[in-house]
Parts: C-alpha cells; structure tokens; sequence
C-alpha cells in the first residue's frame, strides 16, 4: 500500500509529464481558457448583482447557482459519463454553457436582465459544466498512463487555479470599464477552444461485450458502490463539511471588497486573483505536502490554516493584509481539495470512476453552495464580518472530524481484474431473468472460524459494490464446518456484470476465502433462479416459451480449478 505521505507517480518532474501527451495538453490549455472565461464570467455576475441589489444573500446567490447544479446532477452526469462515449459526453455538455453563455450575453446586452433572471442563467452555465466534469475527469486515465494519473490530477486542479490567478483581476478589470455584458461575452468566446481540442481527440473507446445499464439502474450502482467503500464514504463527508464550513469565504468575497475593503469591482478581482495566485502555490506543492505528511496530517494543517486565514480576512481593514491572508486560504484550500480529489480517483475502479467522481462534486460543490447561502443569510443578519468569524470559528475545530473519520491511506490506483467468461448454462437466459441467487459452501475448520469470519466481511463489502444485494453468511448448525455464503442479483445481466467489475485485489479476496477450505470436496457454488414459474411449461406438448429463465445447476469447482474459482 502507498499512502498519501509516499507518492510513486509524482517524480523531479512528474508534475508536467502528463503535458507531453497531446490530447491530454490540448484539452488542458482550453480548459484553462475556459476556466478563464468561467472566472470573468462570476466577476461580472457577481458585480451586476450588486448593482441591481444590496441584499447580501441575492449576491451569495450567485456562488449558489453556479455550484448548486453540481450537487443536483452530479450523480446521473456521472452515470452517463460512465455509460457513453465520454468525449461524446463532454461535447454536448460544453454546448450547453455555451447557450447559457450566450443567452446571459444577450440578455445583458439587451438591458433585459434581472435578479432572478440572472441567476437562472448562472444555474444554466452551471448545469452544462456539472454535465461535463465527471465525464473530463474520469477521461484523465485515457489521456495519460496510469503512473502520471496523481500528476494529471493535480494540473487540472492547477488549471482552474491559474485562471483563478489572474481570472478575476481581468474580470475586475473588463467589468471596471466595459461593463458586465463584456465579461458574459469574453465567457462565450472562450468556451470554443474547448470544444475544438474535445473534438480532435480521437478517444479509442474499449466496447463493452454487455449492453450499458439503464440510467437509473447506473445511478443505482453507484450509490450502492460508494456507500459500501469505506474510504470514498469518508472522503466525501470530509469534503462537503469543508465545502459547507469554507465556502462563504468566497461568496461574500464581493462583500469583503465592498463594505470591509471599500472597493469597488476592480478590488474584487484583486483579492480573487491573491486567492487563485495562492492556489496555484498550494497545488504545485502538493507532492512536497504528499510527501511529508500523511492525508489526515495534511487536511488537518490545511484546515487550521483555512481558520486562521479567514480570521485575518474578517478583521482586516488593510487591502495588503487581506490579500495576504487570501493568498494563504488559496493555498491550503487548494491542496485540502487536492487531496479529496485523488483520494477518489485512486479508490475507484474504471467502471465506477464516472459517478465517483460525480459524488465527490456533488458533496463538495454541494457544501459549497448550501454554505454560500446560509453564509449570505448570516452576513445579511449580522454583517459580513460576523459570518467570517463564524465559518472561521467553525473552520478551526473541523478537524476534530478526523477523530471519527480519518483520511484513508491511498494506494495507487486498482487495476481491474481479467475479464471472465460467462458461466456455462444449460439453457438460455434472457438480460432480464432474475433474480439470480447464487450460494457458495465453504468447509472451514473450526478453528478458523473467526479468521474466515473477518475476510467474509470484506468479501461481503466487496460483493455489495458490485451489484449483489441481500448478502448473508450462515452456519450449519448441525455440521459447524459447513458455511454457506449467499447473495442476490436482480437480473441474469446484473449478474453477468457482477462477476466482472472486480479489481485484482478483490479478487484475491476469493482466492484468500478459498484458502480457509478444507476437505475432499472442492468449493461448491449453486446459481439459482428465484421465481422458475415462468420456465415450467403447464403441458409437456406446450412450446417453451420461457426457455430463457431456466435455472442452471449447481456447478462444482475441481481442485485444478481453484485458482480460477473466483471467476463465478
């Protein structure tokens, strides 16, 4: 296992290996325009809302609606994601920024843009890039080899953070004399070279011999897998307490240029850019983070850090000081999320990667924009400063979180295991028949009982991930040697797809259980259909028109076969 602490792919200058592969470079530098005009774009929204009203938490708003579709659609953007052609994906997706871009241009343009109308427009643009994060995200591994994945994650961290640096300070400055209908515009523009490099990247797609799952039935699989992985459940918990606690930092950043800076929108980009120009620090030094600390070291220092930050902010009457102290939030904000983000990407399977991801946007961007609002609320209630000194006071004793959910240790990424054949049948099935229940019986000497007992609770979570429901381990009360594991699959494709989404080290799981058997007899696995009515012909003269839900036998395994016993 490699921990957080002891990164392998992130060498001297493994932070820009991932830039020598040319899809990967290409759609990098036009997400980093992007990310440009995106940051432009939330100074003019941000600022012309302050223009058409003074209520606090209508400019908060503004943050909410642009992050709150993350947490609405990032699940089904990241089955999707999953499902589709993730270039086909991340195409459509951008074209519906475009149009909200476009819309909110017009609009402005026209003088017909109002408060409400504002937002909706922001939620528009925000929904075309929550639709396109996880499919983007999870392409990475196909852009790069596995051993620079830690590094490519990090630079497009990095890359929304450059535009970051200098993003705000532009848009301060193109709202200051042009107006917001130029920010909106700049926005538009820059979204094109994104779908340009999304268009010439000629994605080799591996096709999958099943049939892709319904988009519920996906989202489903998801969830199922991510509350049954222990480590993707902390990190995501983590992140959306962080999002929550740290996010009114940045949506009341208008007000802390406003009314505690008395600045007008070009002092909004400055101390928007000291925050990006500190999160690009903090990003490039992740590995020397990485490296030093553990993870929960790591979140920890970076939490502290944040309160503190947010303190010096809140009493600040001093532009200098101020940016400072933003420079140093930028910072280990940065590096906080950085951390989540390849704690996700590496815990996750290929299978899954899609609405993993989508999960860990949903709970960040979902703490952000819930905190954006009540954060808006507080400073509407008790002023601005009083919000800051409230999140930062929270902000400090966050960690104590890691008493009860400690960062995971992080290996590099799982490699999936060989993909199985599919298992002998008398008769056909049908992609529908089901449920399928599936028994296994072990011989386990007695004393081994307890040490077999631990393994079958991963073996359980493990099952549980990758589709099966209705786990259960039971012994023979007349014959204590005997245990029977048993589980469920809705349908014959649910099982088909069961068997092979697991990764190699699930797989030694089998193998590991396995072990524990004793006795003449191999391991003996029973696949059973759960509702046969439909394959029992009322005449023996009477077509088979069920032939597809016949249950198949029982099957045994041989001792030469014991290797391969895990294939089922």
């Amino acid at each position: 296992m490699i921990n957080l602490s002891k990164p392998q792919a992130l060498n001297a200058d493994g932070i820009t290996a991932p830039l020598r592969h040319l899809t990967f470079r290409r759609i990098w530098l036009a997400s980093v325009l992007a990310n440009l005009g995106a940051l432009i774009r939330s100074v003019g929204a941000a600022w012309a809302m302050t223009q058409m009203t003074s209520s606090a938490d209508k400019v908060a708003l503004v943050q909410t609606a642009l992050m709150l579709p993350v947490m609405l659609i990032s699940m089904p953007a990241g089955a999707i994601a999953d499902m589709y052609d993730r270039r086909i994906v991340a195409l459509a997706s951008v074209g519906i920024a475009l149009a909200g871009a476009i819309a909110l241009t017009a609009l402005a343009w026209l003088g017909l843009i109002t408060p409400n109308l504002l937002l909706a427009l922001c939620f528009v643009v925000g929904t075309g890039m929550a639709l396109m994060d996880p499919a983007w995200q999870s392409s990475v591994s196909e852009q790069v080899p596995l051993e620079t994945l830690p590094a490519a994650v990090a630079l497009n961290s990095i890359s929304y953070n450059i535009a970051r640096s200098v993003g705000p300070a532009i848009g301060g400055i193109v709202v200051a004399t042009a107006g917001a209908v130029a920010a909106f515009a700049i926005n538009a523009l820059l979204y094109l070279p994104l779908i340009a490099a999304l268009f010439l990247w000629k994605r080799i797609s591996e096709p999958s011999r099943l049939p892709p799952e319904r988009l519920s039935r996906a989202i489903v699989s998801g969830v199922r897998y991510i509350i049954n992985s222990p480590a993707i459940k902390i990190v995501l918990i983590r992140s959306m307490v962080t999002g929550l606690i740290g996010g009114g930092l940045i949506a009341l950043m208008p007000l802390v240029a406003r009314d505690l800076l008395h600045g007008g929108a070009q002092m909004y980009g400055i101390m928007l850019s000291a925050f990006g120009i500190g999160a690009v620090v903090g990003a490039l030094n992740i590995t020397e983070v990485r490296k030093r600390m553990s993870g929960e070291e790591a979140t920890r220092a970076c939490l502290l850090s944040m309160g503190g930050a947010i303190v010096a902010v809140a009493l600040s009457d001093q532009p200098m000081l101020t940016a400072i102290a933003l420079f140093l939030a930028g910072a280990v904000w940065m590096i906080a999320w950085a951390l989540f983000n390849i704690g996700v990407q590496l815990s996750a399977p290929r299978w899954v990667a899609g609405r993993s991801l989508a999960a860990y946007q949903a709970a960040g961007s979902g703490g952000i924009a819930v905190g954006s609002w009540a954060w808006g609320y507080v400073a509407d209630v008790s002023g601005v400063q009083t919000a800051l000194l409230i999140s930062a006071g929270l902000m400090l004793v966050s960690p104590l979180f890691g008493l009860w959910l400690r960062m995971p240790r992080i290996s590099t990424r799982e490699q999936d295991a060989e993909m199985l054949a599919d298992p002998q049948v008398r008769l056909e099935l049908s992609g529908r028949s089901g449920p399928l229940v599936v028994e296994i019986e072990y011989r386990i000497a007695q004393e081994n009982a307890r040490a077999f007992h631990i393994v079958m609770q991963d073996v359980q979570l493990y099952r549980q991930r990758s589709g099966a429901y209705g786990w259960s381990l039971a012994r023979n009360i007349a014959d204590p040697e005997l245990w029977t594991e048993r589980y469920h699959c809705p349908t014959w494709l649910d099982y088909l797809r069961q068997r092979n989404r697991s990764t190699q080290s699930e797989r030694a799981l089998d193998l590991q259980a396995a072990a524990f058997h004793i006795g003449p007899e191999p391991v003996r696995i029973r696949r059973m259909l759960e509702r046969p009515f439909g394959s029992v012909r009322r005449k023996n003269d009477q077509p088979n028109r069920a032939a597809n839900e016949v249950v198949q036998g029982q099957g045994l395994i041989g001792v030469d076969e014991l290797a391969e016993w895990d294939k089922r």
